[in-house]
């Protein structure tokens, strides 16, 4: 799951987002230097990510971006489940979605100096072009796709993983409404956090 997923995941407390949003970012042990909370938010993070890629239904979606993606076909598979949480928000929150999304950016804004460098560096720019917000367009996903071939080791194939999700949308969608209410289901497990 991407950026967006995972802030929905962190339930209502602020910390657990931040550390939810900023586990790719703290590897090994570092996420020991954290609160409870925050520590708890990168382990959740982690949870979260083995869950999806060892899922056979996401897998189902990947392999239709393995082809010019390779290794990175997971990586577009969790933006375009990113974008159809966009499109189905009011199944899983009674909060409106550009409002969850605000609320989101200043959580992470508030808490700047307790994120890891590499945050630090592309937070800004992300809050500014409003990237939570560009996954409920095609043209949106496309723009996020081009600034990450950009700035990341993504291949530059954005007009292809456009074309596959066209052409798939309405079973990459259904696949993503089998998956989410699952992944839901073992974040609660823990009791921890309280996901509306």
């Amino acid at each position: 799951m991407n950026f967006l997923a995972h802030l929905y995941l962190s339930g209502d407390s602020e910390n657990i987002m931040v550390g939810n949003f900023i586990g790719d970012y703290v590897k090994g042990k570092n996420y020991e230097k954290y609160t409870e909370e925050i520590k708890y938010g990168i382990l959740l993070h982690r949870k979260i990510d083995a869950f999806t890629d060892s899922n056979s239904i996401v897998r189902l979606s990947k392999n239709h971006f393995i082809e010019k993606y390779h290794k990175y076909a997971g990586v577009i598979t969790d933006i375009i489940y990113d974008h159809f949480l966009t499109s189905l928000w009011d199944n899983y929150s009674k909060t409106p979605l550009r409002n969850f999304i605000y609320y989101s950016y200043e959580v992470l804004l508030n808490n700047y100096n307790l994120l890891p460098i590499r945050v630090k560096q592309f937070l800004p720019h992300f809050v500014i072009y409003n990237w939570l917000e560009s996954y409920s367009s095609i043209e949106g996903l496309a723009r996020v796709f081009k600034r990450m071939s950009i700035r990341t080791s993504l291949p530059e194939e954005t007009d292809y993983a456009i074309k596959e999700l066209k052409t798939n949308y309405l079973k990459l969608k259904k696949e993503f409404d089998h998956f989410f209410p699952l992944l839901i289901e073992h974040v609660k497990e823990d009791k921890i956090v309280k996901i509306a």
